[in-house]
């Protein structure tokens, strides 16, 4: 896309496809901890040979849910295995993202990269690198 405004268009778009979660699921069990707005991330794993895994998401910032939504795209539908060794953050860097994110914005992209890969490797047995 040729310009951050497209782009923020683009992403609050994404955020929009997101189906809410319920208000259970809104729990500080799901909260993304580090970002300044609320964050929430449900994982489910599939009965699939290998498993994969899916993620549900929400936020209360328009910006943000399009991130999560960028961010379910890249890590949804693959194996917990797939998401541990995928390197998500070359993959923003190449969407020249934090350029146009405030710190605490671009934080809070780390953070959900990072609470994705925990949750990777918990389905795993084992601990993200």
């Amino acid at each position: 896309m040729p310009n951050w405004e497209d782009r923020y268009r683009f992403l609050v778009q994404l955020g929009r496809k997101l189906e809410p979660l319920d208000d259970e699921q809104k729990v500080e069990v799901n909260r993304v901890k580090g970002c300044t707005s609320n964050v929430w991330l449900v994982p489910t794993l599939s009965d699939d040979d290998p498993p994969r895994m899916d993620f549900r998401a929400d936020s209360d910032a328009h910006i943000v849910k399009g991130l999560v939504a960028l961010l379910l795209i890249i890590h949804g539908r693959r194996t917990p295995e797939e998401i541990l060794e995928l390197d998500a953050r070359a993959i923003l860097e190449r969407l020249d993202l934090q350029a146009h994110l405030s710190p605490s914005r671009s934080n809070g992209l780390f953070a959900m990269v990072e609470r994705i890969r925990e949750l990777a490797g918990a389905a795993a047995g084992r601990k993200a690198n």
